[in-house]
């Protein structure tokens, strides 16, 4: 069953790349009291994600903050390893958290998953955004077609702020 507005988001864990390491970051440790952006990407470093979606919210984060969110982190069903390059690469370090979902167990509890498979990808997270306050889903945006961010695009979200 797919999360829905109004939700409280399940119990999970991340791993978050950082200067001294891997760490573990809980879905308390990130959405407990505080208000938070989270979007999901089918994968690091895919077209769709590098050009447009992960842009999107980069260029757009102050404005964001500015509205009264605490964080903005994108999560997708990569291994640390990987997030911690592309958010290198992208220029994100320390402007956003970038989080693995590396068994899609997240992504699987809240049924956001899809299977890309066919492209070689095997199971992925759907691409979508999410405004999140003290763990309760307020506003949830999922793409029809994982080739677009318009829906889930940080344009589309701070509208919704």
């Amino acid at each position: 069953m797919t999360i829905a507005e109004g939700d409280t988001l399940p119990q999970a864990k991340f791993k978050e790349k950082t200067a001294d390491g891997p760490i573990e970051v809980t879905t308390d440790e990130l959405f407990k009291g505080k208000k938070v952006v989270l979007f999901a990407v089918p994968g690091a470093f895919t077209p769709t994600c590098s050009l447009n979606h992960l842009p999107g919210y980069l260029e757009n984060r102050d404005a964001i903050l500015e509205r009264g969110v605490d964080e903005i982190a994108v999560v997708a069903v990569n291994d640390f390893f990987v997030m911690g390059a592309w958010a290198e690469k992208t220029g994100g370090t320390g402007k956003i958290r970038f989080l693995s979902d590396w068994d899609a167990s997240f992504t699987k509890a809240i049924g956001l998953e899809l299977d890309a498979s066919g492209a070689g990808l095997g199971i992925r997270s759907k691409r979508y955004s999410m405004l999140v306050e003290d763990g309760v889903v307020k506003s949830l945006n999922i793409e029809e077609s994982p080739g677009q961010a318009i829906t889930s695009g940080a344009a589309a979200m701070l509208e919704r702020l």
